[in-house]
């Protein structure tokens, strides 16, 4: 997400889709949901799809069994060596993670013919990843998205922070988890394996309060399920919201544009930002918006309206408890078939389009709208909005957050 000027209310859209039902609807019904607003689409009239698991025959590898490997993947300036893991489940699908910033660095799938690919950007090296790039497939802290004029008061106290996004704070700062090495702990279980990466933010860093110790664990289940688990302890009173900021490509990690991907959020309203991209503190309606996804919409279907920002840069509201495992939303690609179901204990998801990918070494060569994110987050500014979600972790206290990225195949009937 960079800086760029934005009205607090998008554009109108031509038309308002209908409501997509109450949360309960979706979480229970969310296949045959996405389904019907899939089968609806021109993109794939003549032909009818349903949300299906993977296929056995088509993706069993009688071969395979859930393992983790480890091998080098470079060294840091200072000389501190990097590593790559290869998280394998019982059919062969594969997550790749760096204990540099906790990084997806790719996530291997199959399509509706079985074939996998990485569905992720990011670099082959690590080298790319210790230039400046725009946060592929980061832990993100240790306040994920923008906080106004890097600045917040706790406790009587006014805490400044770097202005690393226009007037904004962004991302944790200039060094933030994305620009660490984490300590990594290896995960087994009966459907899973994974990771636990662990560090030890002190008092002071960026500007934060309080020695924060972090951990987050990803597992690979499986059901290709990613479920990704944040908890963390402060000795200080301290703002504290975490994210992975993975680009998504369901057709591949050169499957050009993410115009045609068909989109549901669980999400009827979102948040009104200033001309700086700071909530104003209103939660709008998404009804006859260009955000109003209730019902499966090609991403690209209304992307020109957004023209301040050149595409979708929104945080919106996820329906139901803030707290609670519950339905955030569904992604589908037609052509090759993939999707990606989400669920969160957040309140909300950060919708971005890869706005500023502009073909460079340090984009990885990837363009503008080749990829989505769904960062699953607290609200933005949250320690200077008072009528937000609590943001604030106090000793005593354990800050723990949930999401799952489930993929899927759209089987043809």
């Amino acid at each position: 997400m960079k800086p760029r000027s934005i009205p607090s209310q998008p554009s109108r859209a031509p038309s308002t889709p209908s409501p997509a039902g109450d949360p309960s609807t979706f979480s229970l019904n969310r296949r045959a949901v996405l389904a019907a607003g899939i089968a609806a689409c021109s993109l794939i009239a003549d032909r009818s799809s349903a949300i299906q698991p993977f296929h056995p025959n088509l993706l069993q590898d009688a071969s395979a069994s859930m393992n983790i490997t480890k091998a080098p993947f470079g060294t840091l300036p200072d000389g501190t060596a990097v590593s790559l893991w290869t998280l394998s489940n019982s059919r062969g699908d594969l997550l790749k993670m760096t204990d540099y910033g906790a990084l997806i660095v790719s996530i291997e799938v199959p399509d509706r013919q079985g074939n996998r690919t990485n569905v992720t950007l990011g670099f082959p090296k690590l080298d790319g990843y210790l230039e400046r790039h725009p946060y592929f497939g980061a832990t993100v802290g240790r306040f994920c998205n923008r906080i106004a004029k890097g600045k917040f008061s706790l406790d009587g106290t006014t805490y400044s922070l770097a202005q690393n996004n226009g007037p904004n704070h962004l991302h944790g700062g200039e060094v933030g988890f994305d620009k660490l090495v984490w300590k990594t702990e290896e995960l087994r279980g009966d459907n899973y394996v994974g990771l636990r990466f662990s560090l030890l933010s002190p008092d002071g860093q960026e500007g934060y309060p309080g020695n924060l110790s972090v951990q987050a664990e990803y597992l690979w289940d499986n059901e290709a399920k990613l479920t990704i688990r944040f908890t963390a302890t402060t000795d200080k009173a301290t703002p504290i919201n975490l994210t992975n900021h993975a680009y998504f490509n369901l057709g591949g990690w050169q499957g050009g544009v993410i115009h045609n991907h068909q989109l549901q959020l669980q999400c009827a309203k979102y948040l009104a930002i200033d001309e700086t991209m700071i909530p104003t503190g209103a939660l709008a309606d998404v009804a006859g918006t260009p955000l109003d996804f209730r019902t499966a919409t090609p991403i690209g279907q209304r992307i020109a309206q957004l023209t301040a920002t050149n595409g979708y840069d929104h945080c919106f509201v996820v329906d139901g408890q803030p707290g609670t495992l519950r339905a955030c939303g569904m992604v589908v690609d037609p052509k090759s078939g993939r999707g990606m179901e989400i669920q969160t204990t957040q309140p909300g998801v950060q919708l971005y389009t890869g706005n500023f990918l502009n073909g460079s070494d340090s984009n990885g060569g990837f363009k503008l709208h080749e990829a989505f994110c769904l960062e699953t987050q607290n609200f933005p500014d949250a320690p200077n909005q008072p009528t937000f979600p609590n943001s604030i972790l106090k000793p005593g206290e354990k800050f723990e957050q949930t999401t799952s990225y489930r993929f899927l195949v759209v089987a043809d009937k």
